[in-house]
């Protein structure tokens, strides 16, 4: 792998972030790797692993399992024999999964306050498949400079995600981002992603030369209250890799009328067609 410290211009530095871009979706827990999301609301199976699961008392993290030796599930490094509790990722200690050599799991906690597991597989059919993620070639036009105002205590803007039939979730946007290109006044709305702010956007060329749902742009403020958006490093949402993750849909202010021409565009097979459309 090239050494980023030796590089000199955007575009080196471009290819070493897409060469661990790559990497990073085909390890053990990358998009690649996820080949189920079953929310768990009664005693049930669930597909492709072993095991009984079902909820707890309102207020417990996680999901209960039961299932026999011979299943070969460990929660937490112990085999189960009888029954164990999977504690989700909303607790301070969340359990981790094994179902054998490749496959592995996780419970995640919706806002509503249910759970669901997540299953993943190292030898993936998506990894299996996986040749390569479609990039433009380096385009200055689209790193811009703009403006970050900070919104005391934030503001709640709706976000509407792919599975969920049209409702929103309320996620906190700290501040505004501004910026004008080529005569047109952009307001954008980013969320907090741990420390950095997650800008979840369209443009005019979804479902043309880039996956249709749109694509994020990881971004932080810098010190002077600019904030440089630079689209060469957007990314595809985890859902163009995998159809088990429900990702957010951009906001209307966040949809741009002209195609941005920079960035990822798809994920491809090894034969070139296009893994998801």
């Amino acid at each position: 792998m090239t050494d980023t410290a030796t590089t000199t211009t955007p575009e080196q530095q471009l290819a070493v972030y897409h060469e661990r871009r790559e990497l990073s979706v085909v390890q053990p827990k990358g998009s690649l790797a996820l080949v189920n999301t079953q929310w768990v609301d009664s005693e049930q199976t669930i597909y492709g692993v072993p095991g009984v699961w079902a909820p707890l008392p309102a207020g417990q993290s996680g999901l209960l399992v039961k299932a026999a030796a011979s299943d070969g599930i460990t929660v937490d490094g112990a085999l189960v024999d009888g029954e164990a509790i999977v504690r989700g990722k909303d607790d301070p200690q969340p359990s981790e999964i094994s179902f054998g050599d490749t496959v592995t799991g996780f419970v995640i906690a919706s806002e509503a306050g249910n759970y669901a597991l997540r299953v993943w597989d190292a030898n993936s059919e998506g990894i299996q498949e996986f040749g390569s993620i479609d990039i433009f070639p380096y385009n200055p036009e689209w790193v811009i400079t703009a403006k970050f105002t900070e919104i005391e205590g934030g503001k709640t803007v709706g976000f509407e995600h792919l599975k969920d039939d049209g409702a929103t979730r309320d996620q906190v946007v700290p501040g505004e981002i501004t910026f004008t290109k080529n005569g047109v006044d952009y307001d954008l709305a980013a969320f907090k992603s741990g420390r950095a702010l997650q800008l979840v956007y369209a443009d005019a060329t979804n479902g043309d030369s880039t996956y249709s749902v749109g694509r994020f742009l990881f971004v932080a403020p810098n010190p002077d209250g600019s904030i440089t958006l630079d689209f060469n490093r957007a990314i595809l949402p985890p859902c163009a890799f995998s159809y088990n993750f429900n990702c957010p849909l951009p906001p209307k202010q966040n949809r741009f009328a002209v195609p941005i021409e920079a960035g990822e565009k798809n994920v491809l097979k090894k034969d070139g067609s296009l893994l998801h459309e």
